[in-house]
């Protein structure tokens, strides 16, 4: 025993003896930290992107500085389908993006946010939302994509530069859909809306030229691109909820060592919590700022409450199956009566 550690010793003196001074006491060269690109059309500056930004300081001490993560926001890197193709060919790693850019990847995701008017509060639609995520994750990570986390930033209302209310109203307007999103444009034809695809920049220029009169958009949004200035009438119906989330291709997922993992989930749902919170905020915020400056404000009674869901439910045959797999789009109607049978018994 005592021989064989001997020779052991000795025969790492000797291969010791054949390197050179530098090869034996050679340092060991600092690792380069791994960069996560993470493209988002976010605004830099923002809340949102400062809370992305606290995020990616969270993985970088978590890990030691073996991973950082680096914003590319405005949507430098293109435009939401931009950049769930660039995360698909490892341009970028990760993304923030809404349901839009999330339905690229996987249609389910539209069950949350393009059905109009299919919640009716916001605990209603995040009870649906915690009981679909499960699923939804497991749809998109089976596409190679790991979901971060979830937020929403409220209510959708509808802005129009006429004061209309009810739906037979809005007919006789030009209403605005994203030109990157189709499925947009079939509900609004589905609804019998006289429909105008453009790109989101040229929103501002089309409602002072008359080329589109009603624009459906998030209030931060309204109030940032100034659509209130000449659409200063909105329509306090809860059309869809704004739901975004932040992804990272598996791939890039799988390269962060295991032990990390729970640090870099606890740094993301945290990031997540504090994006809904504030996004909410700010959209009541908005609210309240454009009424100062002479939006006027037109809230929903019951009654045309009731109005709008019945006129939107004569569009979900045409989306069921076809915008929204149709065991998703029924699970969510499902989950809506389950959450207002609930709501009504403890009354």
């Amino acid at each position: 025993m005592h021989r064989t550690i001997k020779l052991a010793f000795f025969s790492a003196i000797t291969i010791l003896g054949w390197l050179s001074p530098s090869q034996a006491i050679a340092e060991p060269k600092t690792a380069q930290p791994t960069k996560i690109r993470l493209g988002t059309v976010l605004p830099r500056g923002s809340s949102h992107y400062q809370i992305l930004e606290s995020m990616g300081q969270q993985w970088r001490t978590a890990s030691d500085g073996a991973f950082t993560l680096t914003i590319y926001p405005n949507g430098t890197m293109g435009g939401e389908e931009d950049a769930v193709r660039q995360m698909r060919v490892g341009q970028l790693q990760a993304a923030t993006l809404s349901a839009s850019g999330l339905s690229a990847i996987d249609p389910s995701v539209g069950a949350l946010e393009k059905i109009p008017m299919v919640y009716r509060s916001l605990p209603e639609m995040e009870y649906v939302r915690a009981h679909m995520e499960p699923e939804i994750e497991r749809r998109m990570e089976a596409k190679g994509f790991v979901i971060l986390f979830w937020a929403d930033t409220g209510w959708v209302h509808i802005f129009s530069r006429q004061a209309a209310i009810r739906p037979e109203e809005f007919k006789r307007t030009k209403v605005f859909v994203g030109a990157s999103d189709n499925s947009e444009l079939e509900v609004a034809k589905g609804l019998g809306f006289p429909a105008v695809p453009l790109a989101w920049s040229d929103v501002l220029m089309s409602l002072q030229t008359s080329q589109v009169d009603t624009v459906p958009t998030a209030p931060f949004m309204a109030e940032a691109g100034q659509y209130y200035l000449v659409a200063n009438h909105m329509l306090e119906v809860p059309w869809v909820p704004l739901v975004g989330a932040t992804v990272i291709t598996k791939k890039a997922w799988d390269a962060i060592p295991e032990q990390d993992h729970e640090a870099f989930r606890k740094a993301a749902l945290e990031a997540g919590k504090q994006m809904q919170a504030r996004g909410r905020q700010e959209s009541l915020e908005s609210i309240a700022a454009m009424q100062k400056r002479g939006l006027q404000i037109h809230s929903a009674s019951p009654e045309l409450l009731d109005e709008w869901q019945r006129f939107c439910e004569t569009v979900y045959p045409r989306m069921r199956g076809t915008m929204v797999p149709a065991d998703v789009f029924d699970e969510v109607v499902r989950l809506t009566k389950e959450y207002r049978a609930s709501a009504s018994s403890k009354l």
